[in-house]
């Protein structure tokens, strides 16, 4: 079967336990989804490898002070890029993950990432120098980037359509809890010790994962989905990815949306913790609040994406969105660029709860044309958007002038550029048919 048609074909959502086993479209019983794990189960292990993604970055913030010190950085925007080569490591090795995933299966390769990561994880426990610690980063990022693919991957295997979205909504509700108590989890080790410890909590959360996931998630890549290895194979599906305009144009647009959160990761420290509102042993807090905002707002998506439907909850979140961002600049703009405390969490905590309303529906949008090459496109859109995220973040971070203008701006010139991808893909037509 071509790839066009294997995407066309009617896939089992296995959203109902025990349904029997489905018949191929070349009229071979094909075998049935795996019942373990339950739901609830299945939906807090996507979560936290996905999450592993934000811990490995927001329980490392609190330390950027201490990191700062030891090692005599005399640029203080300089301690960014362990965020930002963090994300390179995982943007690049999307692109492995995905196509050996519909080869070899999820299980094997989700197990070399987790020990890749670990790898990474003790090169930055025991290194005195920097330039080591940002290479250790980028290998974390290599190991984590299998994580990031094979739970959307995974994902897909057993869901589609708003039963994906769903899925994909509170797994991110679950997910946007990291942020809520990682910085502060990274706040409580360094009472404790100093920052090499949070890489300790990095190692314990891999063995976590992989002791979890190797005793309860069996193999979901359907058999008649794996395909030989192939160049040419992998890159029709590449191409097939490409060249479906809904799968493209919403991948830019998360790419751009996710930039914006990336800028924030990236120069949250500065802005809250040392230089705009010296929070000091306070920045968790306020870290946490717009963090939970999002988590909100995930959980109310999950609730509503298959009564209203992706569209309308992800087009009203984006142009909601860009007007938020017009707000965080006209408040930069009035207050010299250091707006009060409490106005600029407030609008930040707004851009972020349209972000989590928007962004799970994209990638829901995006995969769903794609359920024959899922591994491959997971791996394609992920590597992608988040290399291209990683360098708008850098860039947008880079920027930091002591203000909250720069930020502000990229929230709302980054929205508006993801608006006009999100036109192109459905052709000028916003709130159209429902899914």
């Amino acid at each position: 079967m071509s790839l066009p048609q294997r995407a066309a074909a009617t896939r089992d959502p296995a959203s109902g336990a025990g349904q029997a086993a489905a018949k191929s479209s070349a009229g071979k019983t094909r075998t049935p989804q795996p019942l373990r794990p339950a739901f609830p189960e299945f939906v807090a292990l996507i979560a936290l490898l996905m999450g592993m993604t934000a811990f490995s970055i927001d329980n490392l913030l609190p330390a950027f002070g201490a990191i700062r010190a030891d090692f005599a950085l005399a640029d203080p925007n300089r301690v960014q890029v362990m965020v930002y080569a963090y994300l390179l490591g995982i943007g690049a090795a999307q692109f492995f993950y995905g196509p050996v995933s519909d080869v070899l299966g999820r299980r094997p390769i989700l197990f070399a990432g987790l020990a890749i990561y670990a790898a990474g994880s003790l090169i930055a426990l025991f290194t005195t120098d920097f330039n080591v610690l940002i290479a250790a980063r980028v290998i974390q990022g290599v190991g984590a980037a299998a994580g990031r693919v094979l739970a959307i991957a995974i994902v897909r295997d057993r869901f589609e359509g708003r039963e994906m979205a769903r899925i994909m909504s509170l797994s991110m509700m679950v997910f946007l809890t990291v942020p809520i108590v990682a910085p502060a989890l990274g706040s409580v080790i360094l009472v404790f010790g100093s920052w090499h410890l949070i890489f300790v909590a990095m190692l314990a959360l891999a063995l976590l994962l992989w002791v979890w996931f190797g005793l309860r998630m069996p193999e979901t890549l359907h058999p008649e989905y794996r395909i030989p290895f192939s160049l040419r194979g992998i890159g029709r599906a590449v191409v097939l990815t490409l060249t479906t305009r809904r799968s493209a144009g919403y991948a830019v647009a998360i790419g751009l949306m996710m930039g914006s959160l990336m800028a924030y990761v990236g120069s949250a420290s500065q802005v809250f913790q040392t230089d705009i509102y010296k929070l000091g042993h306070l920045f968790p807090v306020a870290f946490a609040a717009v963090a939970g905002i999002m988590a909100v707002a995930a959980f109310i998506n999950a609730s509503l994406v298959r009564r209203v439907g992706m569209r309308r909850l992800s087009h009203g979140g984006i142009c909601g969105f860009i007007a938020t961002g017009a707000l965080m600049v006209g408040s930069s703009l009035a207050f010299d660029g250091k707006p009060p405390l409490v106005l600029f969490c407030a609008l930040v905590a707004s851009a972020q709860f349209l972000f989590a309303l928007t962004v799970p529906n994209f990638n829901s949008m995006a995969m769903e044309p794609l359920g024959a090459v899922a591994g491959t496109a997971s791996s394609f859109i992920g590597g992608f958007t988040t290399l291209m995220s990683s360098v708008l973040g850098f860039f947008v971070g880079r920027a930091f002038d002591g203000t909250v203008l720069p930020l502000s701006l990229g929230y709302m010139v980054l929205g508006a550029i993801a608006l006009g991808w999100v036109l192109w893909a459905e052709k000028g037509r916003l709130f159209g048919h429902n899914p």
